[in-house]
């Protein structure tokens, strides 16, 4: 029993690291199914988590990824943005995301607060940028630009809230 208690405190000390991962633009709540199936592998009893677990997690994740993409880009198609503008967005967010990260270096909360910060304004300079290419006005740009910036927010957001679920998920069918 010691021995899936520990395994089970290294798992949620990795999911809660696949948490973070989510602000930094990282495939956070993919790692966190990757790291059941480890401990499930390895934990040497029939107690807790199984194989039906595994499958929820899978599917939670499945749906922070289609909340992210479908946000990021929802606010600013809305809107008229172009393919190009769109395109862009997502390329600039992660790359300012990544950026952000590297620029603050205050460890763990002034690289989660750069990636975020990073992540938006790259959506909003893409944006801008794409729909420069196109010939719009600066209002325009301007407009698509911003509801690029704030779908890119709320689709972090909901990937880290799902990413949150998971995590309290996993840790109460530590128990049961």
């Amino acid at each position: 029993m010691v021995w899936y208690w520990s395994a089970a405190v290294v798992l949620m000390l990795i999911n809660g690291c696949c948490v973070t991962a989510n602000l930094f633009m990282l495939p956070g709540n993919w790692l966190m199914p990757v790291a059941l199936i480890t401990f499930i592998l390895t934990k040497g009893t029939t107690a807790g988590p199984g194989w039906m677990t595994v499958l929820i997690v899978v599917g939670l994740a499945l749906i922070g990824e289609v909340l992210e993409a479908a946000a990021g880009a929802a606010s600013a198609a809305r809107l008229g943005a172009s393919r190009r503008s769109l395109l862009l967005s997502f390329v600039f967010s992660v790359a300012g995301s990544i950026a952000g990260a590297v620029m603050l270096p205050v460890p763990i909360v002034g690289s989660a607060v750069g990636a975020i910060l990073g992540a938006a304004s790259g959506a909003f300079a893409g944006a801008w940028l794409g729909e420069s290419w196109k010939g719009n006005t600066q209002e325009r740009r301007t407009e698509i630009g911003t509801a690029a910036m704030k779908g890119r927010m709320v689709g972090m957001f909901a990937k880290f809230s799902i990413g949150l679920v998971i995590f309290v998920f996993q840790l109460i069918s530590l128990w049961f």
